[in-house]
């Protein structure tokens, strides 16, 4: 057999911006038939003797068309609109022979393989968002969080996120889709692995900020780097079919934590100083989708798109081929030949950058002109966004973004907090009043709990080995007590007078007593720093919501999927977004916790659907070159508009709900309309 690379040579005109690779035919689409000549010899041994025209099509007496016969009809009705054309660009010319290209590969084992490589990056993103979220609970109690430093941790990661996607999404269209992908995973999980052994909270909070600035990369460039090893009629379905996996992150952290926070038992500890407690344990659990995608990752090629971009020609072309004998091979026709004999690939500003490096003389002075150039690179793509060609769409777009997120994540905060709310009124409408109690020479050994006692008389009482919850002593006078090994939650003594009294081996702190009267009173061992309560029980409502929440955006997930190609992106999303603004109006009606976990499914089922269709036309809308970079800044738009709606909706929680649901509705509203005013992109071919 002939050696397939021998005859394959790039070509490059001075005065063209276009190059060809390897002979091509009279059209410059070096194609020789989907089948090789008898006289080329290119059937494989495995196929001797086999006559093609004894083989019957499956289809044929059922009235369903040969595929190939799609694709010559496919191929004729292109061919006939650019000869209707009064100019092609140079650029639709590369993006309808790449498209040919994978119509010729087809769709299957390479696909699907990639599809769950990077699904399981999609998947590490999900999960990310719901870290904090989960360990937050028994992280501020190891590590003696205040409301500020809790509400700071859970911005965070959404900060790193959104510095993540603007870089990554940059570096990708300059650097390489799967190279930075790798690079982003790697920061995701050393950092994670890093955050689950801080014991401060300085340190905690530093290494998730940089965890999630690594997974902030993974959602622009799995996105762009699948649709370009998709063919045109496979590009929406399968997509949203990717999308899914954000779905499963949710449903992954939620099942985890679930099982494995509660389990107090499963940590250890190294003296007083190191602490390793079970949610320490979810938060390495939770890097596992990460580590796989990035092994899964090293097996995987280059976008073959972006090679051609970047002017690495015989990359390409080997990867094209690769990708088309992994799927023949797959489908049981091994006899298949690649026969693509040339490519007409753009002449890009690369060339000058590699020139550039290999002129500079000690390796620091090319690192600084290597990030100089690069850095100019990326922040020149970014502003060719608002350009004339892409400024419409761009700003449309980020209307869109922002306003989806605002309202989705903002409400996302809000569900768990309302439902903590109504507990919390629940827990207080139980609360019991003690008023002028007397109690002298008694030995308490029974836990306190949600009580308040007013103006009561303790007289050589014992408080020993118990544990006072939701506990106010006010204006009371304790003489001659001994508090011995307690341990205690959100409890106080205010306006007391404390006579004679011994404090032994507790947590009651001076910062607990509020204008007190001491009186010869002495604390001895008081128990220092924050501790988790083994015997409290583990609030499983939280995860039950987030794994009900996550478990509900199955169906949207399937109907987005099926109907994408059929009803097209615009009416998908401008459709999705006003059901899903109509559903937040029966917010006003949950008045219970079931009614807001119902509610909440109904809104992320509806809302998926928005999403999916605004992450497909995302990738349409923008030409190969610029594809990672507008990914990248509308996703930190993204992140920027789930700071900002998660920190509006939760300050409105216990206030007030009518702000929140009327945000979210205008928000949906607003973002469903100007969706409308988008292109059609479902028969459009990726530029």
């Amino acid at each position: 057999m002939a050696d397939p690379y021998q005859n394959n040579v790039y070509h490059q005109g001075d005065g063209e911006g276009y190059g060809s690779y390897g002979e091509g035919g009279q059209d410059g689409y070096g194609y020789q038939g989907d089948y090789p000549s008898q006289e080329e010899d290119a059937a494989s041994d495995v196929t001797e003797g086999h006559d093609e025209e004894d083989q019957m099509y499956e289809g044929e007496y059922q009235g369903i068309p040969h595929p190939d016969e799609v694709k010559a009809q496919r191929r004729a009705a292109r061919a006939k609109a650019r000869a209707a054309a009064d100019a092609v660009s140079e650029q639709e010319e590369l993006a309808e022979q790449y498209e040919e290209i994978m119509e010729d590969c087809a769709h299957g084992r390479f696909q699907w393989t990639l599809f769950v490589v990077l699904g399981l990056a999609l998947m590490a993103d999900g999960v990310e968002c719901f870290v904090v979220g989960f360990v937050l609970p028994s992280a501020e109690k190891d590590m003696c969080l205040s409301n500020a430093e809790k509400g700071m941790l859970g911005l965070i990661v959404f900060l790193g996120m959104m510095f993540g996607a603007f870089v990554w999404g940059g570096l990708a269209d300059k650097v390489g889709r799967r190279r930075c992908l790798i690079v982003a995973l790697a920061i995701n999980c050393i950092f994670a692995f890093l955050s689950s052994f801080a014991q401060g909270y300085g340190f905690f909070l530093f290494f998730r900020l940089v965890s999630g600035f690594g997974i902030g990369g993974s959602v622009p460039i799995v996105y762009s780097y699948f649709s370009e090893f998709l063919q045109m009629d496979k590009r929406g379905e399968h997509l949203s079919w990717l999308c899914m996996f954000w779905m499963v992150g949710g449903i992954y952290a939620s099942f985890t934590a679930w099982g494995i926070i509660p389990r107090y038992g499963w940590g250890f500890s190294m003296g007083t100083e190191f602490q390793f407690h079970s949610w320490r344990v979810f938060v390495l659990v939770c890097a596992l989708p990460a580590i796989s995608s990035l092994i899964g990752l090293t097996f995987m090629p280059e976008s073959p798109r972006f090679l051609l971009e970047s002017g690495k020609h015989d990359e390409a072309w080997m990867i094209l081929k690769q990708v088309h004998d992994t799927n023949w091979r797959a489908k049981g026709e091994p006899e298949r030949v690649f026969t693509v004999s040339h490519i007409k690939t753009p002449k890009t500003q690369e060339d000058e950058f590699i020139e550039i490096q290999s002129a500079t003389g000690t390796a620091f002075q090319r690192w600084i002109v290597r990030t100089l150039t690069l850095t100019k690179l990326v922040l020149k793509n970014v502003i060719s966004l608002l350009g004339r060609e892409l400024r419409l769409s761009t700003l449309l777009m980020a209307i869109i973004w922002f306003t989806m997120a605002f309202s989705y994540y903002g409400l996302s905060v809000w569900f768990p907090d309302m439902i903590k709310h109504l507990q919390n009124e629940e827990y207080e409408s139980k609360l019991k009043v003690f008023h002028r109690e007397k109690v002298e020479n008694f030995h308490f050994n029974f836990s306190l709990e949600n009580q308040v006692h007013k103006e009561g008389e303790y007289i050589r009482d014992k408080f020993i080995r118990i544990e006072m919850k939701s506990v106010k002593f006010e204006d009371s006078l304790f003489e001659d007590c001994t508090f011995e090994d307690i341990r205690s939650t959100d409890t106080i003594f205010e306006n007391c007078t404390i006579r004679n009294t011994l404090f032994y081996n507790t947590d009651l702190w001076e910062e607990k007593f509020i204008d007190c009267r001491m009186e010869n009173s002495t604390f001895e061992h008081n128990k220092r720093g924050c501790h988790l309560d083994s015997d409290d029980e583990n609030d499983v409502l939280i995860y039950l919501v987030s794994f009900l929440g996550s478990l509900a955006v199955l169906p949207g997930n399937i109907i987005s999927a099926l109907f994408m190609d059929r009803i097209g992106r615009i009416k998908l999303i401008g459709g999705s977004m006003l059901i899903a603004a109509g559903c937040t109006f029966f917010l006003f009606l949950s008045f219970s916790q079931a009614a807001i976990i119902a509610f909440q499914c109904l809104f992320c089922g509806v809302s998926v659907a928005a999403w999916n269709g605004i992450e497909v036309i995302t990738v349409e809308l923008y030409p190969a070159s610029k594809r990672a970079t507008a990914f990248g800044v509308l996703n930190a738009l993204c992140k920027l508009a789930a700071i900002l709606g998660s920190s509006i909706f939760a300050s409105f929680v216990g206030v007030t709900k009518i702000v929140p649901i009327l945000l979210s509705c205008v928000a949906l509203v607003c973002g469903g309309l100007v969706a409308l005013k988008l292109p059609e992109t479902r028969e459009k071919i990726l530029l």
